[in-house]
Order: structure tokens, then sequence, then C-alpha cells
């Protein structure tokens, strides 16, 4: 069950529990339990960023990884989970972007937040073409060689600019990116399957998509123009209510009901049936939606849905 990061040595199970909602959605308490629930059923992976959750009425950033880290000194669990979380999203107009002094210094502050030695995965959030590839990674570089951080990885990052990054780590001898985290799941597949799995399979890079619901779409719960009033990711999901989105719920649909589990279940074991892919990330704010994805790392699908999932979906 357990999947190698990249080409590391470090495994986890094929679910990341996407950190976002811890200290937004999921009050401490709340996320405590997700958290401690998360580990009790035998997974790792927790995801998380530097700049969650800024985008709310109040936060300046820094929320998830701090309820993370007061989790971590209470529980006494870090040894048992793998920390990845991120770095270059804008926390201020001053803090953002990948340059080496900016790394070094956000690197500390999260280490500071997380209440932790060492982060596991520390994830380049998105490309920033104003630093030279070997600046960035010269700088994780010295936060590996100084024991902060084990492995390294890119999200959002282009096929091209991603290959780049991998010469560039090569030919200085620098740390290579381990993973990849783009944007993929069942309704949006053409721009990873097209130009980036072909480079992460060759290359061994581990993939942990993100959306991989689709905004709560996968599950099934946004049917119709009236459902989008159901939750604050309704308006997100109305693109996906044409001919080709309500083709794939139905083929959510009949495999879930064949497999006797629900269609996010199904949709993430999709993803966890792609090549290259290593973990799926997803949220949840109770411990009934917990379940149902930890439900998906016991779904095999087998090869008649995968091609019923892949016809309903292909573009």
């Amino acid at each position: 069950m357990l999947r190698k990061i990249g080409r590391s040595g470090i495994e986890v199970a094929p679910l990341a529990f996407g950190g976002n909602v811890f200290g937004w959605t999921a009050d401490e308490a709340t996320s405590f339990a997700l958290l401690d629930h998360f580990v009790a059923s035998g997974m790792q992976l927790i995801d998380t960023a530097d700049v969650y959750s800024r985008w709310a009425p109040g936060h300046q950033g820094g929320e998830s990884e701090t309820i993370i880290g007061k989790w971590l000194k209470r529980s006494g669990k870090r040894d048992r989970v793998v920390i990845a979380t991120k770095v270059g999203m804008e926390m201020a107009p001053d803090k953002k972007g990948l340059r080496k002094d900016y790394i070094l210094r956000s690197a500390d502050d999260s280490l500071r937040r997380l209440q932790t030695e060492y982060i596991d995965l520390y994830q380049s959030h998105a490309d920033d073409a104003d630093t030279p590839l070997e600046e960035t990674l010269e700088a994780y570089d010295t936060l590996v060689k100084a024991g902060k951080v084990r492995l390294i990885g890119a999200s959002n990052y282009g096929a091209a600019r991603l290959k780049q990054a991998l010469e560039t780590s090569r030919a200085h001898g620098l740390p290579q990116y381990q993973t990849l985290q783009p944007h993929y799941n069942l309704v949006e597949r053409r721009e990873f399957e097209e130009t980036l799995a072909p480079l992460c399979v060759e290359e061994g890079i581990g993939v942990i998509p993100y959306y991989s619901l689709a905004s709560g779409f996968l599950t099934g719960k946004y049917r119709s123009q009236a459902d989008l009033g159901k939750s604050v990711r309704g308006q997100g999901v109305k693109k996906y209510l044409d001919q080709r989105g309500l083709a794939i719920l139905a083929a959510l649909d009949e495999v879930a009901k064949e497999t006797g589990s629900t269609p996010a279940q199904v949709a993430l074991a999709w993803l966890m049936a792609q090549p290259a892919v290593t973990a799926p990330i997803a949220s949840a704010t109770s411990i009934e939606q917990l379940d149902d994805l930890i439900g998906a790392t016991r779904l095999e699908l087998d090869a008649h849905a995968l091609d019923r999932l892949d016809k309903a979906s292909r573009q």
C-alpha cells in the first residue's frame, strides 16, 4: 500500500490530507481530531503551505502550519507523519517568490510555526520566472545540508520549466525536485496528461495532485444549477455542469454502485491508479468526510471500471 515519494526512501499511503482547512473551515479542536484520525487510519502525508489561509478575512497566512505545529507538540506523533509545506506565494507585498534569501527566511518561519526541526517535503508553490533556477535550488541545497529539509518538490510548474529545473540540478549537483503538485482530476486532465505526465514517469517524479475532487464536483454533490448554493465552493464548479461533466458523474455513480463505494472514493481511486501518481490531496472537515476519503485507499478499480471512467472523462 505504501508508495515511495519520487526516488526517495520516504514512503506514504496513497492519500494526502489537504491542510488548507486547518484554522479556516476546521477550528483547532476539529483539526486535532481529524489529524489524530488520519494517522490512526494508517495515513502519513499532510500537505500544507505557509500561505494557508491568508485568503480568509483577518488571516495573515501561517494559520494551517500553526495548528499542525500545535498538534505535533501535543500528540508527539512527529515521527509518524510526513509533513509537506510550500513557499513562494505572496504572504505580503515584500514576501513572495523563490529568491534564496527569502526561501531561507521562510523555511525558518515555517519550522517555527510547525514546531519541528525539519520539513519532510519543501515545495516551490509556484514558479518564479524572475529568479534563476540555480539560485532557488541553491537555497534548497543549503536547507538540506543543514538538516532542515529532507526532500524538495515543485507545484504549478509547466513541463518545460520542470525539465529545466531537473537539468539545472544535475548540472550543478543540487537537490532535484522529487514531486510535482499539479491541478489534476477526472475533469481536469489534458494539461497534465499531455505535457507533464510523460516527464514525471520518465524522471520518477511523484505526483501529488491538488483539487483531486474538483472542488467537490466529483463527490456528486453538485448535479444541477440548483445545487450550486450548497456551499461556498458551489460557483467554482458551475463550469463542470455540462454534458461531459454529467457523463463523468454518471460513470462515477455506476462504478460506485458496482463496487459498494462512493463517487468520491471512485474519483480518488482513479487518480491513485494513474501512472506517476503517489497520493492525491483531499480535504475534510469532519471525521465522516475523512473516512470517506480514506476508503479510497482500499478501493482497487478493475480495468473495466478504469476504462469506463477514462472514456467518460476523455477530452
